[in-house]
């Protein structure tokens, strides 16, 4: 089953502000026709770049059976950790960076190689605010979820600002 994710995160007051992750799913049956789902949730206070591990994380749960995911982003954070084979090296030194220092949301980057294990993800960069149509979407549903009333709970901790 081939599925396309599009995700975005966005913060108000970075770190001290609401935030909120919106996320475009699509999958094409072998018919062609095309099933869409949005998904998107608003945080009290938290960081941009949870955000942008919350809607990678939330969305690879939202898939019910085994998928091969391209998953698109406009955050350099999450894609180049992939890319980049940073997360292999963060989990080869327990979770520290090359300085020694500890991965900032390590709990996050733990949940979504959880969520990923299932399924075979591609990460694909695109360019932010830069009118790609997905990704204009995932950032209104993020923004309209950060400007919202029913903000949750982040469950930062001090090494994750």
């Amino acid at each position: 089953m081939d599925v396309k994710i599009f995700t975005d995160g966005a913060a108000r007051g970075n770190p001290d502000g609401p935030g909120g992750y919106g996320a475009v799913l699509l999958y094409m049956d072998p018919e062609g026709k095309i099933y869409k789902k949005e998904i998107s949730a608003g945080y009290k206070k938290t960081t941009n770049n949870r955000m942008e591990l919350m809607a990678v994380i939330r969305s690879l749960q939202e898939l019910n059976r085994p998928c091969s995911v391209e998953l698109y982003s406009d955050s350099k954070y999450v894609v180049d950790a992939f890319n980049q084979k940073w997360i292999e090296n963060w989990v080869k030194r327990g979770w520290r960076k090359a300085d020694g220092k500890p991965v900032k949301n390590s709990k996050l980057w733990k949940e979504l190689l959880e969520a990923m294990k299932p399924h075979q993800v591609r990460f694909i960069w695109v360019k932010g605010h830069d009118g790609h149509v997905m990704n204009e979407r995932c950032d209104q549903l993020a923004t309209t979820a950060a400007d919202g009333d029913h903000l949750l709970e982040d469950e930062m901790e001090d090494t994750d600002i």
